[in-house]
């Protein structure tokens, strides 16, 4: 195991280490966002060596309350958290936080803050084109578009729309949760994972002017109970998928892009059978080759690990990862689609894991890098 803390401690096995052949060249940045309560102080920012899956230069990249999820803009020039907090500004709102990447070395300078117009902001995504930023407030049970200018600086929004309704169960769904947005690949309809709602909501996007208008087709159902919370499109365009928090399952949906609409195709467990205990999912995503899918098991602490059918995108169980695992909550995949990085939210921890391309299985590197109560990871090719 190689084993790096944010004091700059190394432990390595080379037996470990060896055993592991070189998959690619180059180097990445990796930026990991994080709840601020204990020890975390903001953003954190690692290199990734692609010829061996190992994590160095562990660093504070940026002072920030509750930077818990992150984006990039497409050019990567920009890095934007949601600062997920109930108030700021007086107001029940959240922040957005924008930052600029020195391309040199990935340290991040701070540029300018919005409010998110809801509490408990989740969930960010930047458009196609880098002109916009989305975000999904949890506590609001809404969403909001902030412009992005020349400078990668943050104006003041242009659209925001709010849910209404209530799910069946009481304790979690007793009002609208906006727990994720995402756009299409066209940059034409925009896609609101509502937890509290048990619905995939739909709009419009209108990328010259930044605003959300209800689609066609508003929206999607999931089961009752279900729980949505994160949602991935697959490469080809034609397939989506969301994972469901409350009910551990991930759900599979062919795509109309000419019309926005999804229909749901199969829902699928990400727990493997006889498993009797507590779990909750977070994250899903498809591999770059469009071959797998991968979800988190919080409560199993696992990686769900499924193979898609290239004709119809349904999913077939691969298996589970758990090794080091602990309350994973969100994972990286490098653009290279070699590594996946996992972020322990309760482990504090960063465990890199080698994707086998022909089967979509993940094997330990040993490489775990320490970092307190990461949430998310986001992985860029350095320049050269």
């Amino acid at each position: 195991m190689t084993v790096h803390s944010m004091t700059g401690e190394v432990r390595a096995d080379p037996q470990i280490a060896a055993a592991q052949p070189p998959a690619s060249t180059g180097k990445c940045w990796v930026y990991v966002g994080t709840y601020t309560e204990g020890a975390s102080k903001g953003i954190y920012r690692f290199e990734l060596d692609l010829a061996n899956g190992n994590l160095t230069s562990g660093t504070l990249a940026a002072k920030s309350v509750n930077p818990s999820f992150l984006a990039i803009d497409p050019a990567h020039r920009f890095l934007y958290a949601v600062n997920e907090v109930a108030t700021f500004g007086g107001k029940s709102s959240g922040a957005v936080s924008a930052f600029f990447i020195d391309p040199r070395n990935g340290n991040l300078t701070f540029l300018n803050q919005q409010p998110s117009e809801g509490s408990g902001p989740c969930h960010i995504v930047i458009d196609s084109r880098g002109k916009y930023a989305l975000v999904a407030n949890y506590g609001g049970g809404n969403a909001v578009v902030l412009p992005i200018q020349s400078d990668g600086r943050l104006a003041k929004s242009t659209a925001f729309v709010q849910h209404q309704g209530s799910g069946t169960n009481p304790n979690r769904q007793g009002g609208p949760h906006a727990h994720s947005i995402n756009l299409d690949a066209a940059n034409r309809f925009a896609f609101i994972a509502d937890l509290g709602l048990d619905k995939i909501v739909v709009y419009k996007f209108d990328a010259r002017l930044g605003t959300l208008v209800p689609n066609d087709s508003p929206s999607v159902a999931i089961a009752p109970g279900s729980g949505p919370r994160h949602f991935a499109f697959h490469p080809n365009g034609r397939t989506a998928y969301v994972i469901n928090e409350l009910q551990s399952t991930v759900t599979a949906f062919r795509y109309d892009p000419a019309h926005g609409v999804l229909k749901a195709v199969q829902t699928i467990s990400t727990l493997p059978m006889g498993f009797t205990g507590e779990s909750s999912t977070a994250e899903v995503q498809v591999h770059p080759s469009g071959k797998f899918l991968y979800g988190s098991n919080r409560g199993h602490d696992s990686i769900a690990i499924f193979a898609i059918n290239p004709a119809t995108g349904g999913l077939k169980p691969v298996g589970h990862q758990a090794n080091q695992i602990k309350t994973p909550r969100n994972f990286g995949i490098d653009p290279t689609g070699n590594y996946m990085l996992v972020a322990n939210q309760d482990g504090n921890s960063i465990v890199v894991f080698r994707i086998d391309l022909n089967t979509g299985e993940l094997s330990p590197t040993g490489v775990v890098a320490e970092v307190p109560t990461p949430v998310c990871v986001k992985i860029i090719a350095q320049e050269r």
